[in-house]
């Protein structure tokens, strides 16, 4: 889509009907680049080179920047996340890598990040926590925030069978504390509320959400032949439930199914809560 006028056009777009929402909403915005498969095994496999990869990555930050440019305000405050997804299926594990061997893999895109004026490093979708481990290792190497949201299977476990839990910690121990917080993302709410529910201090290192709108199952949405969209009102609920014993979620997206009509939805269903607070 960068590649065309029209192609920016529609980014830009897209990321102004959120800030739009922030500043109605009085809230703060994270921007979040289009480049979750702009790393080298999936570049190559749409024939990029890696010199053209490097400048897609590049001109997905400066997209971001131009819009804090033009929108920030002390009111609505705007973070710049550069993305980076999975080496391979976001579902289901494959051909797992050790934390080193994902550190060498992510190195090439993070790097590129680091001389940009993104403000953090996302990693989202990731499937087990050596990948996620690798990921950190590469940010903190070149002095870049890294924030690591998992996903889970309709059981609330990671698709490598480790529990949230266990891999938050792992990743925690193994990266001297690592990441600035976590997130879960492409998971419905109900698939992992049971597991948030359990105590321990591992939920504090928690700090957003990007669920899907959809309760089916990742086997289900890749074999489906429609978009799910769920309920927009029922997801904004789910969201208000969950922040009443975890309220330090802050950053609150939607993932797939959702557009615009769910995070008002979220919007709407958390603010006056936080704001009774």
């Amino acid at each position: 889509m960068l590649k065309t006028r029209e192609g920016t056009a529609r980014l830009l777009a897209y990321k102004e009907r959120f800030i739009a929402l922030a500043k109605k909403t009085g809230t703060g915005l994270v921007l979040h680049g289009c480049t979750w498969r702009a790393s080298p095994d999936w570049g190559a496999k749409l024939g990029y080179s890696l010199d053209e990869l490097a400048q897609v990555n590049r001109r997905s930050v400066e997209l971001m920047v131009a819009l804090r440019w033009e929108h920030e305000t002390k009111r609505t405050p705007i973070v710049l996340s550069a993305v980076v997804g999975p080496r391979g299926d976001g579902y289901q594990v494959g051909n797992a890598m050790t934390a080193k061997e994902a550190q060498d893999y992510h190195r090439f895109q993070i790097g590129i990040f680091a001389d940009t004026q993104a403000d953090l490093v996302s990693a989202f979708t990731l499937t087990y926590a050596e990948e996620a481990i690798g990921i950190v290792r590469a940010a903190k190497a070149v002095q870049l925030p890294c924030v690591i949201s998992f996903t889970v299977e309709t059981d609330g476990k990671l698709p490598s069978g480790q529990s949230l839990k266990d891999a938050i910690e792992q990743c925690y121990r193994e990266t001297a504390g690592g990441p600035l917080y976590y997130m879960i993302n492409c998971a419905h709410p109900t698939h992992f509320e049971a597991e948030l529910r359990k105590s321990g201090g591992w939920r504090a290192r928690l700090r957003g959400l990007a669920a899907n709108s959809s309760k089916r199952s990742h086997a289900e949405l890749d074999s489906s032949p429609d978009l799910d969209i769920g309920n927009p009102a029922e997801l904004g609920e789910d969201y208000r439930r969950l922040r009443t014993f975890l309220p330090q979620l802050t950053i609150l997206a939607g993932c797939c199914g959702t557009d615009h009509r769910h995070v008002e939805q979220i919007c709407a269903a958390c603010l006056p809560a936080e704001a009774a607070a």
